[in-house]
């Protein structure tokens, strides 16, 4: 019986998860540390989240509201560290290793710059940020948001080389090692929350001071590993100082127009968030919850889409059309029945998951019905919203994911979060709605996308390597 479910098993892997180049053995291999990792930084999330709600309603507002806008700027160089991963994957499909130690090496120098113009852009300027964002805000939140976003900013470079480090190893298929330094990261950043912010009461300023050491401490262990113990990448120090040019145009064609994306994107999350903002704090300690919940629920699926970017990329590398589309179609179906699979786990701990957070009993009710409205929406919806983008990017059709996602943002979720949550009164669970509904929208036009042939005619690299 057990040799008959096997071989049954093998057959299923081998014929949704196996192409002509990569095996589901490679895939699962590529995606089990990248699952880990995502559990983890969801799980170590959480925790921090609820340590810091024992400060009061007020710090978990100002985390929460500072964290939308960490995400906004953050993901910009996440952003441009994506189109190294997308680079240096396609040329490991093309079997070019000297060019993907090229791609690495720019991916990290054009990231780090990008991080540090971004921090010094926002210690000048934090005040007047904070301001226009979240001037409606009570003065207790205020002052700690102030306290956390300059905390958070001078942490951009360190979290910014990790990610880079990351993005060209993952391109190659070394999740494990990025999940040593995620693991590295997040359990310091726990451990130090722990002590700042738990014995020694330092609130918002410890959770500040454990975000910097932690992302340094990820980021000197990153360095250490690429220049000294990788042997796959071979990326020595003048490598990352040099500046190659013409590198950096294909890592900025892919990077720069999802850098627009997230810019936009989450700009009009931020917009919804003053939305929020203008409801009272009891408004933002929902959405804070609610959007811990939903990361919770993603968590897989996140995984899948982030293991799709490097399959993809390395089949277009290889010019193998037919295993791009086979892998995206699989992925799509396997992160919705995740999707439904981590819904049915964790409704029935609803309770007991948000008393984590010590939400006062007034909330109670929304946060319910935005967790079971928002599960029974992504099953359909979140995969061809956030994973199909992924797939079309890889293949280098970054510019018209990037155009898509930014106008159904701004079309659909500012205008009807507004129209939702404000004019008709639903508050925050009016905002949620019209997020879910502008899901539905954007992955119907990267459904159209995909079905047609225009998304993989992109020639990021020469199928030769070039220089």
């Amino acid at each position: 019986m057990m040799v008959r479910f096997k071989a049954y098993c093998h057959a299923i892997l081998n014929k949704y998860l196996s192409g002509e180049s990569i095996d589901y053995r490679q895939v699962i291999s590529l995606f089990l540390p990248i699952l880990i990792d995502q559990a983890f930084l969801v799980g170590l999330s959480l925790v921090n989240t609820a340590m810091i709600s024992s400060s009061g309603v007020a710090a978990i507002s100002a985390v929460s509201m500072v964290d939308s806008l960490n995400m906004f700027l953050v993901n910009v160089f996440v952003a441009i560290a994506t189109g190294g991963t997308v680079v240096v994957a396609q040329y490991k499909g093309s079997g070019n290793d000297k060019m993907v130690s090229k791609a690495a090496a720019s991916s990290l120098s054009a990231v780090t710059l990008v991080a540090v113009a971004l921090s010094l852009l926002v210690l000048l300027f934090y005040h007047p940020i904070l301001k226009v964002l979240f001037g409606t805000a009570e003065p207790e939140v205020f002052s700690h948001a102030g306290t956390y976003l300059v905390g958070s900013c001078i942490s951009y470079t360190g979290i910014a080389i990790k990610e880079a480090v990351n993005g060209a190893l993952r391109g190659i298929g070394r999740t494990r090692v990025t999940l040593v330094l995620s693991l590295i990261m997040n359990l310091t950043y726990v451990l130090l929350n722990v002590v700042f912010v738990h014995y020694l009461d330092m609130g918002v300023l410890g959770l500040s001071v454990a975000v910097n050491i932690s992302r340094y401490v990820a980021a000197g262990c990153a360095l250490f590993y690429l220049l000294r113990m990788d042997a796959s990448l071979r990326i020595q120090l003048q490598d990352v100082l040099e500046w190659n040019f013409s590198m950096f145009k294909r890592i900025m064609f892919i990077g720069l127009p999802f850098a627009a994306e997230q810019l936009f994107f989450n700009g009009g999350k931020m917009l919804t968030q003053i939305y929020i903002v203008s409801l009272g704090t009891y408004a933002i300690a929902t959405n804070a919850i609610s959007s811990v919940i939903a990361m919770l629920l993603q968590i897989p699926s996140i995984a899948l889409s982030t293991a799709l970017v490097t399959v993809v990329g390395q089949c277009i590398g290889r010019r193998n059309i037919q295993d791009a589309r086979k892998f995206t179609r699989s992925f799509m179906w396997l992160s919705s029945g995740c999707l439904l699979v981590m819904g049915l786990l964790l409704l029935p701990f609803f309770n007991p998951l948000v008393r984590m957070f010590s939400p006062p009993a007034e909330i109670m009710d929304d946060l319910y019905l935005i967790m079971l409205v928002n599960f029974l929406a992504q099953i359909p919806l979140w995969s061809i919203s956030f994973l199909l983008p992924g797939a079309l990017r890889a293949a280098g059709d970054s510019r018209f994911t990037s155009i898509s996602s930014m106008l159904t943002m701004w079309l659909f979720r500012v205008v009807l979060g507004y129209v939702f949550g404000i004019t008709l009164g639903y508050g925050v669970i009016g905002v949620w709605a019209a997020m879910q509904l502008e899901w539905g929208v954007r992955g119907a036009v990267f459904l159209w996308r995909y079905y047609g042939d225009k998304w993989y005619k992109h020639r990021l690299i020469e199928p030769t390597g070039g220089k």
